[in-house]
């Protein structure tokens, strides 16, 4: 009960190109990589004090698009799955991420959301019965200091005291803090959920986002309107920035990263969003002038090297150990 076209399209991006040339983590990496753009879109296209409003075009009419192209609906106990996933995944992580984004340096607000690997690390103990692993948590904190190092500034002192003084000095709001962390923690509980869950077989991956697109977005119809009232003016530059939060960032991305979580280990694929800070990293240096130095180069490499890592298999105890 699916037309063909446009979903056939996206579902090969999400599905059948993974068994061609392009690895399953590679394709999967493409939707981290688009949401590094949201820190610049979000400050150089958007009309500041709407980060609501932005969520909400960035999730429902993609959603939309998604329900009528497939033609698919939940069934069952997955209306209320779907619900769920939604709001954690779009619907609280969307708003919680905007307005990091328009309260913090991007960099700042994108090492907030890099905690996402240690949290999925934890929570895959209770929810998915997983053992606690040292080699994740070890690259998930490697991948967060590595981060971190890329924002503190080009002329911190490569020593701890430069460390804590650049990070001391960043422009950090206690809001946007709250707000990074929360959407790191929000968004690695419905990552853990989903792969938990799996995805239903009459359900593709265009499906599957869409379901979850259009339910966050629902959720944040009543939010946006109480909390922020009328949209703000929209003029062309705006609405370019959000048909691209839209279609990229949102549809196409979120097709790709749900049909990864139900076939790669969640861990690998949750460590994966470290490329969206370093994403940032690079456009606002192309784009908005920032200089890197050494620090920021060493940074990239302990970021690159955690998503290297956090793609193999973690290394077996020695036998007689627990």
């Amino acid at each position: 009960m699916t037309s063909p076209g446009a979903q056939t399209v996206l579902d090969r991006a999400g599905s059948g190109v993974s068994s061609g040339r392009l690895p399953r983590a590679v394709l999967t990496a493409l939707a981290p990589l688009a949401w590094g753009t949201t820190y610049v879109v979000t400050t150089e296209l958007l009309p500041p004090g709407h980060p609501l409003f932005a969520g909400l075009l960035r999730a429902l009419p993609a959603g939309l698009i998604a329900l009528v192209i497939t033609r698919t609906l939940p069934r069952g106990a997955w209306w209320w799955k779907a619900a769920v996933l939604g709001v954690l995944n779009i619907g609280l992580f969307f708003p919680l991420l905007f307005i990091a984004a328009e309260r913090l340096p991007g960099g700042v607000a994108a090492t907030l959301a890099a905690a996402q690997p240690l949290v999925v690390a934890l929570l895959a103990v209770p929810v998915l019965r997983e053992g606690l692993s040292a080699w994740r948590l070890f690259w998930g904190a490697t991948g967060v200091a590595g981060v971190g190092l890329v924002v503190i500034g080009p002329n911190a002192a490569f020593d701890t005291v430069g460390v804590v003084a650049g990070l001391a000095n960043a422009a950090f709001d206690t809001v946007g803090v709250v707000a990074g962390l929360a959407s790191a923690a929000t968004m690695a509980l419905g990552v853990t959920l989903t792969k938990r869950w799996g995805r239903p077989a009459e359900a593709g991956p265009t499906a599957f986002a869409g379901w979850q697109l259009t339910a966050g977005g629902l959720f944040l119809v009543p939010v946006t309107f109480l909390a922020e009232g009328a949209p703000p003016h929209i003029d062309l530059t705006a609405a370019l920035g959000y048909l691209w939060l839209g279609l990229v960032g949102g549809l196409a991305a979120y097709v790709l990263w749900f049909r990864s979580i139900t076939t790669l280990p969640v861990t690998s694929v949750a460590v994966l969003v470290l490329l969206s800070p370093l994403v940032a990293a690079v456009l606002g240096a192309v784009l908005l002038g920032e200089t890197f130095g050494p620090v920021q180069l060493v940074g990239f490499g302990l970021s690159l090297a955690a998503i290297v890592a956090g793609q193999l298999p973690a290394p077996a105890r020695p036998t007689g150990q627990p």
